[in-house]
């Protein structure tokens, strides 16, 4: 049927309806006359009737002799000048395909042929209306896993639509995505996206391929708790809101499989899908008979649908959706397109299914796959879940700032037990600076989560298939594979695609497929390992750690341990990380609990023995880990012992993470008294590490990407009365305020190693700044300060102390736009005490001068003779170093009269560019 036709129809269905609510009759009328669709005799009977309704029937006339192509221009002035009736009639065309059914009903009677047609209409319209309105009020929202009797929440406040890939997956994609954390897995996730956020999951799941092709079906794959169900949820919910942008469907239907399972006897399909719908069977017959391909039917869980081992053969053959038969049967056959062959399908399933779904399911097919979500995706549904920004916030920068958590957080069913332990955890008043307790907390909840709500009908005991996993998950560890071929996986596994933590993948293979399984992350796979382990009687888990822990591939550090501890594997590391999160108390209560697994005390015992040895060598490259580990472990009395060998922590080689922030602030909460720190770590976590710093009496710091917003966090970390050995504030471009405001704090320490800072520019107020700071200051060792600006006085200025004496060392760089430096670098040396003599604004000032002129201008001899006349005015300067282009007879001269003009200099040296080095004693 064309457009017309269809508009057609919609026209003569709605007539009754139309004659008593169109007001804006002329302006219609108007614009079909300046169509060329009405006659000037016919439109001034309609003017010269007195009220709209008979302006209405003198229009039908005109609709009625111009047939389809007349009456689909006024369904679109219509649609123009009367949106909102329009609306209300609703456009769909299904109820259009009515008419010939209201026809069989009606008289051969013409005079009622009209009414009996609208009537019939009317009718089909208010019942789907009904039936959108309880979509709504159904889909609208959710019960969560430990929802109370009565308690529900907005869908909206939950659902934040994932990441979909549709196609499939290359093996090498599937394992890079596995070894992935952090950064770099949210770029894989980001990368492998096809779906726009901006269109809805429908409109994208069946959008016409680059080869033109428009599936009737599609496979919508996914990892258990990664949506699936939400995302059929607010598909029903978007159409029924009227919030699909495609019109080719006018009815969706949901079928759980779930459901179907506990669904005895026979019945037809309309029976099933009035399963979850308010129509009738009859009603929902009849809609799926008179308009199949404006049909979806959204098929949930086909994983979950439990198909019986017997002879199919037997099966009825079904062809009409009124026949009854198994569900089996009849979930077969609309799978197969034996009935309602023209309707679309949107079938949800874990990948362990997909193959099986594959072979069943009509074609043209469609694959696609939801990847979870990206870290801009799990920012979203913490914001929605919390609607509170502050601890939207708060919880979502602890998460950010753990790699492990924020790559599970792909999987949205961790967003969702992280954001409710955590809600948990500020309702109870719980500071939030202590994170989330552990991170193996939440993999134990997330395991629980799932064999609870995801694992109907195991076909083993818990206990043993988590052993089994665990045995299976070693396997790769020790073998570094994160793919298991099919064929080896009943070596552990007798089921492996009944499991809810493996996923399944299929490959090609030459000429052939090839059938892999893996868990859903590598991290899982780590922690499957640790489960086996605390499996183990205890001989045997002492022998798994010491193969572990002395294995030919262990890394350098087992060189500083002795032959009885040795260390683990680098990549058996998390392993050892998740093992010490198992032994917390309250984690080993609820596996035992929840899991019916014990952890036995030989496992805490010898992880506690291990990790105070390594603590008593003083093994700083192991200090990360160590204290990871103690924050898995969580136990207060045994941190504070294990910190007793460490009263200075040395963690300044690399910058520190956020989540190494959040271990070092638990084990130093712990241990109050603690004497001294060198840490290198970003401004971000300066406000974090502030309460530690601040007690702390001795501090070596480096702060990376330091602003000017970050002043007064550092002040206040800094506090009063410290032994700072040095303060680097790396990448950062601070104003002369902000530089004031450091050695302001540095005035109230008790003594100041060194001070190196990146300024915006060295100006003229920065040499100020500096000189009162000369003044005032007894006991400092360096003061660093460097800048990037082209039209800075100079581009470092350092002060230091060398050899008992006071160094001054101003250097000019050269840029890629910039001459080579007349005169770029000059350096002096004399008495502290003498420190004051230096005019440090006059010859910074001085010193840019000359390097704003070159050798050949006629005022480069002014600017430098007066540059070099402020030279003897520094009492007991002793040292002069110069760095010129060329050493010319005018530049011998001017050294010269530096040696007569300074008594007291010893030593003078040019350094010409090219590396020739002249240096003369006195």
């Amino acid at each position: 049927m064309d457009q017309d036709s269809e508009r057609a129809r919609f026209v003569d269905a709605h007539w009754a309806a139309l004659v008593q609510r169109v007001k804006m009759v002329m302006p219609i009328v108007d614009e079909l006359r300046s169509g060329g669709m009405m006659e000037w005799e016919p439109n001034c009977k309609i003017r010269a009737a007195n009220t709209n309704q008979e302006k209405m029937r003198e229009l039908y006339e005109v609709l009625h002799s111009g047939g389809d192509k007349v009456k689909s221009a006024f369904y679109s002035q219509l649609e123009k000048h009367e949106s909102c009736l329009f609306r209300a009639l609703g456009k769909s065309t299904l109820l259009l395909a009515y008419i010939p059914y209201a026809c069989e009903l009606c008289t051969v009677n013409t005079c009622t042929f009209t009414g009996n047609i609208a009537q019939t209409a009317e009718a089909l319209i208010e019942s789907l209306n009904k039936y959108k309105k309880w979509i709504q009020r159904e889909y609208e929202y959710v019960t969560e896993y430990n929802s109370l009797p009565g308690e529900y929440v907005l869908l909206s406040e939950r659902y934040t639509q994932p990441l979909i890939i549709m196609r499939h997956r290359e093996k090498g994609e599937r394992e890079e995505e596995m070894c992935s954390v952090g950064e770099s897995f949210q770029q894989l996730l980001i990368s492998r996206n096809n779906v726009d956020k901006d269109s809805s999951i429908l409109d994208a799941l069946f959008c016409v391929d680059n080869k033109g092709i428009s599936p009737c079906s599609v496979i919508l794959q996914g990892n258990s708790g990664n949506g699936k169900s939400f995302t059929a949820q607010k598909s029903m919910l978007d159409w029924a809101s009227g919030n699909l942008h495609r019109e080719e469907f006018d009815c969706l239907f949901h079928l759980k499989c779930k459901e179907l399972n506990h669904i005895s006897g026979e019945q037809s399909l309309a029976e099933l899908l009035s399963h979850n719908s308010n129509l009738t069977s009859d009603q929902i017959s009849q809609i799926l008979q008179k308009s199949p391909e404006k049909i979806l039917i959204l098929i949930d869980g086909f994983d979950e649908f439990r198909f019986s081992h017997s002879d199919t053969s037997n099966m009825p053959k079904l062809s009409h959706v009124s026949e009854k038969a198994p569900p089996e049967a009849s979930l077969k056959a609309l799978l197969r397109g034996h009935i309602l062959s023209e309707s679309f399908l949107l079938v949800t399933t874990r990948s362990t299914a997909t193959k099986t779904l594959g072979s069943l399911l009509k074609h043209p097919q469609r694959f696609t796959e939801i990847i979870g979500f990206s870290e801009k995706e799990v920012e979203e549904y913490f914001q929605r879940f919390f609607q509170n920004e502050e601890l939207f916030r708060k919880a979502f920068e602890c998460v950010k700032a753990n790699e492990t958590l924020i790559t599970a957080c792909s999987i949205p069913v961790i967003c969702w037990i992280i954001c409710t332990v955590m809600r948990e955890r500020f309702s109870d008043g719980a500071d939030v600076t202590s994170g989330l307790e552990t991170t193996t907390s939440i993999y134990v909840d997330f395991v629980s989560t799932l064999l609870e709500h995801h694992c109907q009908g195991l076909s083993q005991p818990v206990p043993i298939l988590l052993r089994s996993l665990g045995q299976l998950a070693e396997r790769g560890m020790l073998e570094k594979q994160v793919l298991f071929e099919e064929k080896s996986m009943h070596e552990t596994l007798s089921n492996p695609a009944g499991s809810p933590f493996l996923c399944k993948f299929l490959f090609k293979r030459r000429i052939c497929q090839e059938t892999m399984f893996s868990f859903m992350h590598l991290s899982f796979q780590e922690f499957f390992t640790a489960l086996y382990f605390i499996s183990l009687a205890e001989r045997d888990f002492l022998d798994k750690l010491t193969e572990r822990f002395h294995s030919q591939t262990q890394s350098y550090l087992a060189l500083y341990l002795d032959e009885k501890y040795g260390c683990p594997e680098p990549h058996f590391l998390p392993v050892i990380q998740f093992l010490c999160g198992l032994s917390h108390k309250e984690v080993s209560s609820s596996l035992e609990e929840t899991l019916n697994l014990s952890v036995h005390s030989f496992v805490r015992a010898q992880l506690e023995e291990w990790i105070l040895h390594v603590s008593a060598s003083r093994d700083y490259n192991f200090l990360p880990f160590i204290l990871h580990c103690l924050y898995e472990l969580h136990e207060k009395e045994f941190v504070q012992k294990a910190m007793e060998a460490w009263q200075e922590l040395d963690m300044s080689w690399d910058p520190l993470s956020r989540m190494d922030c959040w271990a070092l602030l638990y084990c130093l909460d712990c241990c109050p008294l603690f004497r001294s720190l060198k840490l290198n770590f970003g401004a971000e976590e300066l406000k974090m590490l502030q309460p530690v710093l601040c007690r702390t009496p001795e501090l070596e710091l480096t702060v990376q990407n330091f602003s000017d917003t970050d002043v007064a966090d550092l002040l206040s970390a800094l506090g009063e009365g410290k032994r700072l050995r040095e303060l680097r504030l790396n990448s950062s471009c601070l104003s002369d305020e902000s530089v004031q405001q450091v050695l302001n704090a540095l005035h109230k320490q008790k003594n100041v190693g060194g001070l190196q800072i990146a300024v915006k520019s060295i100006s003229a107020d920065t040499a100020h700044v500096i000189t009162d700071f000369l003044q005032t200051k007894a006991r400092w060792e360096e003061i660093s300060l460097r800048t990037d600006d082209a039209e800075s006085l100079c581009s470092s200025l350092r002060l230091f102390s060398f050899e008992g004496k006071l160094v001054l060392n101003v250097v000019k760089w050269c840029s890629g736009l910039q001459n080579e430096p007349s005169l770029s670098e000059i350096i002096l040396k004399c008495p502290h005490s003498k420190a004051s003599s230096i005019n440090i604004k006059s010859f910074l000032q001085s010193f840019h001068s000359v390097n704003c002129i070159t050798d050949e201008s006629a005022d480069f001899d002014r600017q430098v003779n007066a540059l070099l006349s402020q030279l003897p005015s520094v009492s007991g300067l002793s040292a002069i170093n110069l760095s010129v282009p060329v050493l010319t007879e005018t530049w011998a001269s001017r050294i010269l009269f530096l040696v007569e003009s300074c008594p007291r200099l010893a030593v003078i040296s040019s350094e010409i560019h090219g590396g020739i080095k002249v240096k003369c004693h006195f």
